[in-house]
């Protein structure tokens, strides 16, 4: 097929090599402006530009797809299809009229479960076991469009937010040539509307550690903000990220650091308490938590700040 691909990020980038590999004619890439990055700020393309670029993939980068300018680009490449994924542009139903066969989208949640921008995110806050990989058709809802299939990963344990989403990218790159390879007999079926939740947008300020909160909670906040922003506290006043956290046993005030035999860095949360695995000071390199404890000198009862705490949709 003739197939107009949009997508951002690595997740995305790997449906794109798969659907090149697979033999399909890719007239046009569509993805994200190049964004600052890095300390100095530089302007960075995408993923999608990038494996784009290596395959010499005529690219399109604009800004918004409600302006004529816009959509000439798609137009003149006559998809039968057009891909999504991980896009971060909403498709107005112009875009959508566009490719002969419609739009689908790669979508790393279960639909109707977590439709929005953060799925990944959300379903390890809410503490899911499962997950997964939906691929639906486009409408000019938000992720609200009939499924074409779906396949089912599980969550493990101690996953974060970025090996899940290494994990889901591969299954959805999968996903996305079985379905092209087989769409015209593919029946698709209407979302359940009723049972639909909502995977909101990240914001920085919701990474911060709530310490009033329980332990299993706590440690679900970190995995979900490993890599991108990363979960933080405050110890006098400094930012402290924390990157590996767990359960453990333990009581006492929140956000206090409790005696540990073992040396390990441990704080009490709103019940229970958490073992702060692997931990950075701001500018500083990533330590484990008992080099942390001694190199601070936390002695039992310091305590950790407790930011204004942010909301943990589930």
């Amino acid at each position: 097929m003739r197939v107009v691909f949009a997508g951002t990020p690595p997740f995305a980038a790997q449906a794109l090599d798969a659907l090149a590999d697979a033999g399909h004619e890719i007239p046009l890439v569509l993805t994200q402006p190049d964004r600052p990055a890095g300390r100095g700020l530089k302007l960075t393309p995408s993923a999608v530009a990038l494996a784009a670029a290596r395959r010499g993939l005529a690219l399109h980068k604009p800004r918004t797809l409600k302006e004529a300018t816009a959509l000439a680009p798609l137009r003149d490449a006559h998809p039968d299809v057009m891909v999504v994924a991980a896009y971060g542009l909403l498709l107005p139903q112009a875009v959508l009229d566009i490719p002969s066969r419609g739009c689908l989208n790669i979508h790393a949640s279960l639909l109707p479960r977590w439709r929005g921008a953060a799925p990944v995110q959300r379903a390890i806050l809410a503490g899911d076991a499962v997950t997964g990989i939906t691929i639906m058709q486009m409408d000019a809802g938000l992720d609200t469009g009939p499924v074409l299939g779906r396949e089912e990963v599980p969550i493990g344990a101690d996953e974060d937010a970025g090996t899940l989403t290494a994990r889901l990218a591969a299954v959805g790159a999968r996903s996305i040539v079985a379905a092209l390879r087989d769409l015209v007999h593919r029946v698709p079926h209407a979302q359940d509307d009723a049972r639909a939740t909502y995977a909101s947008k990240i914001t920085p300020s919701e990474a911060a550690l709530d310490w009033t909160r329980p332990a299993p909670e706590l440690a679900r906040h970190v995995r979900a903000f490993n890599p991108v922003p990363g979960a933080f506290t405050r110890l006098d006043g400094e930012i402290v990220k924390v990157w590996g956290a767990a359960p453990v046993e333990g009581h006492g005030e929140p956000g206090a650091v409790l005696d540990d035999p073992a040396g390990r860095l441990v704080v009490a949360c709103g019940s229970g308490a958490v073992e702060l695995r692997l931990v950075q000071r701001a500018g500083g390199r990533r330590v484990a938590g008992s080099d942390f404890l001694r190199g601070a000198q936390l002695g039992a009862g310091r305590r950790f700040d407790a930011p204004s705490p942010a909301p943990v949709r589930t």
